[in-house]
């Protein structure tokens, strides 16, 4: 799938990953460990180290090359200070697909998660053909539901124990946006 990259504010590149992405991918996740434990299911340590990043990553484009997800990283000049993925792409009549992101603790409030939403619901809409998004956020985490909301997302209900999150299993927000509504892909 060709996607090409795409500036965002603040100098910041959205681009699909790459394998030499590890390194930098590792200590992006290493810096924000503990801003993101809140938000996240437990990680092995593993996931910490540039092999664990790089055999995820080389999952992930396994994933890319088979139309069932896209993983793009917020490029800093070479630094990694975001990721954004959709996952679990369904075409046919669903066309639909899961939307998850994260920036650094030291790059909040620049708008670069919005930036980021925005760039990939085109993506999804004009590159990929999709119908809908969807996204899950903890039921505090307003900041995220905001971001949502001003790139076009409705709520659409609450999911009692939807994911397990920092230890246990955590209530969500769910919210979607319609794309289009033209007819599927061939």
């Amino acid at each position: 799938m060709l996607i090409p990259p795409e500036a965002l504010p603040g100098g910041v590149l959205l681009r699909l990953v790459s394998v030499d992405d590890a390194e930098a991918l590792c200590f992006a996740y290493r810096a924000n460990r503990e801003y993101l434990a809140p938000w996240e299911p437990h990680r092995p340590d593993s996931f910490f180290t540039a092999d664990g990043q790089a055999e995820r990553i080389t999952e992930r484009l396994r994933e890319c090359a088979q139309r069932r997800s896209v993983p793009w990283v917020l490029d800093s000049a070479g630094t990694i200070v975001g990721t954004v993925t959709l996952s679990g792409m369904t075409f046919g009549p669903f066309c639909s697909a899961y939307l998850g992101y994260w920036v650094a603790a030291d790059r909040q409030g620049r708008g670069l998660a919005g930036a980021s939403v925005a760039r990939v619901c085109h993506v999804a809409r004009d590159t990929i053909g999709l119908h809908r998004l969807e996204a899950t956020t903890l039921l505090d985490n307003a900041p995220s539901q905001r971001v949502l909301e001003k790139n076009g997302f409705e709520l659409i209900g609450t999911a009692p124990r939807y994911l397990h999150i920092n230890g246990r299993w955590r209530d969500h927000r769910l919210f979607q946006r319609i794309l289009h509504d033209g007819p599927p892909p061939a």
